[in-house]
């Protein structure tokens, strides 16, 4: 009967000879999963007692107290308005690991600048542009040591001994070839006089030839424009700072030039001769109202703060003050780079006039058709801004659009505040139009051309019938019983809805949001 049973169920112990065990015996021997050789080796250096911590030892352990200038700037790294499309968020927190560490390493906590310090974004950028202009350059880190009190020049020295220099030519890591991926294609050989070895030299002569014809541009223009009034001097204690720049220039006017490099100190004004010099502009525009004059000063002083990194209150009241230049002569695009950076220097609580510029902001929107922007625009209004006269304005015109009331639309069209009848302006004979098609439909088979005047804001009876022959024929109006009638017919209607439709189109504006 024992005899029966297979061996591979027979188990060991005699008493159970001709029993059936409850599990089976694998037909396989388990082997452990290898672990690295690292992690044995330290495992097994370790004695028993170090795989728990003793109360002792996490009594032992301090929380590492950061300084506040140190914590001010890892949150200005991580602000929204410092963030920089070009440098993704990973590169930007390896670099400020990079940063403090070192400085940590290194005992210079306290002693480095940190409201000064470059942020790690523009570090990044700083090290890209300085290599594609010159890879023998050093990096962000040659700050004069007795700036910024770090380590950073030791940290310039390897970077270039290791990363840069070598075979490559001091070539940074982008601009390397390698010749792993083309192997196969090295080991194809074709003979002298096939057509595919004639093409292969031919692209590589052409290749060559682009390089240099490259090269030669980009001396060009640094030899055009490294000189220019506007652009810093290419001396290596000039490149070597990019913090920054702390102006020397004593004159009150300058004009306005697109920086093509790094900017001179010595055509940068500093704070003390901009005060002036915004003082002087202002008497310069009451006096002259030269617009062309006073938005190329303005975009001068602008550059010239935004240089020196210099964001407080007087950088507020300049942007202001050339924003509301630009709403009274309708420049749209100069307004609106004002308006942006208000509005990051606005989130930095450095004063100005919020609300009045938010109120202007609803109301360009509504100018440019920008839905998606007003959307954000309302998100970011607090309780407090939406109690604000100016701003509960722009809100109500926001309303009387959306519900088609042209009534209300242009009661509130005639009690702006502020300069937002500026930005009315630019949209308002849009809206006449759309007007005037409502009251073509609703209004049977003519209407007085006063009562135009007074609903839809204009200052005479001639101004309206003016605007009303601007969009239809002159057989629109005819004079009824002492008094010049609007005929509301369908021929009337089909042209206002004609020009109604080409007014409402997407504006499209130089540097629109």
């Amino acid at each position: 009967m024992s005899s029966s049973i297979p061996p591979w169920r027979v188990t060991a112990s005699a008493t159970t000879a001709q029993s059936y065990p409850t599990h089976a015996t694998p037909s396989y021997i388990p082997v452990q999963a290898r672990r690295s050789l690292a992690h044995t080796a330290a495992a097994s250096s370790l004695p028993a007692a170090a795989s728990k911590p003793s109360a002792t030892d996490t009594a032992s352990r301090k929380r590492v107290e950061w300084p506040a200038p140190v914590r001010l700037y890892v949150q200005r790294s991580f602000a929204p308005e410092h963030q920089m499309s070009s440098v993704s968020r990973e590169e930007m927190e390896t670099k400020l690991k990079a940063v403090i560490t070192e400085a940590a390493e290194g005992n210079k906590l306290d002693n480095i600048d940190w409201e000064t310090l470059p942020l790690p974004q523009i570090m990044i950028q700083n090290e890209r542009n300085r290599i594609l202009a010159s890879p023998s350059v050093p990096a962000w880190s040659a700050v004069p040591a007795h700036k910024y009190e770090s380590t950073s020049d030791a940290v310039s020295r390897k970077r270039k001994s290791v990363e840069y220099n070598g075979d490559t030519n001091s070539c940074p890591p982008w601009r390397q070839t390698t010749n792993h991926h083309n192997k196969f294609e090295d080991r194809v050989t074709y003979p002298p006089t096939d057509k595919r070895q004639r093409i292969d030299n031919k692209n590589s002569s052409k290749s060559k030839a682009n390089l240099e014809l490259r090269k030669k541009r980009f001396e060009e223009s640094r030899s055009r424009y490294g000189s220019s009034p506007s652009s810093r001097d290419d001396s290596p204690s000039a490149s070597a700072n990019q913090g920054p720049v702390v102006g020397r220039c004593q004159d009150l006017e300058k004009n306005y030039f697109r920086l093509t490099s790094a900017p001179n100190p010595d055509t940068v004004r500093p704070l003390p001769v901009l005060v002036k010099t915004l003082d002087l502009l202002k008497k310069k525009w009451k006096k002259d109202n030269n617009y062309n004059y006073i938005c190329d000063q303005f975009k001068s002083l602008r550059q010239d703060l935004t240089v020196q990194h210099i964001r407080n209150e007087f950088t507020v009241s300049v942007y202001e003050i050339h924003a509301r230049i630009a709403l009274e002569k309708g420049d749209l695009g100069e307004y609106n780079q004002c308006q942006t950076q208000l509005r990051a220097l606005y989130a930095q609580q450095l004063g100005g006039h919020p609300t009045e510029f938010k109120a202007y902001r609803i109301l360009y929107f509504i100018h440019t058709r920008n839905w998606t922007a007003m959307n954000d625009a309302l998100a970011d209004l607090t309780a407090a801004d939406k109690r604000d006269p100016a701003v509960k304005h722009a809100l109500d015109v926001r309303s009387a659009l959306a519900l088609g009331n042209y009534h209300r639309f242009f009661q509130l069209y005639l009690d702006t505040p502020n300069m937002g009848a500026y930005l009315m302006d630019m949209f308002v004979d849009r809206e006449r139009l759309s007007a005037l098609t409502a009251i073509c439909k609703a209004y049977k088979p003519d209407v007085n051309i006063r009562f135009i005047t007074e609903e839809l804001g204009f200052e005479s009876d001639e101004q309206s019938a003016h605007f009303i022959l601007d969009h239809t024929s002159e057989e629109s109006l005819q004079e009824k019983d002492g008094a010049v009638r609007l005929l509301t017919g369908a021929k009337a209607v089909q042209l206002f809805e004609a020009a109604k439709a080409d007014a409402h189109r997407i504006v499209d504006i130089k540097g629109q949001i």
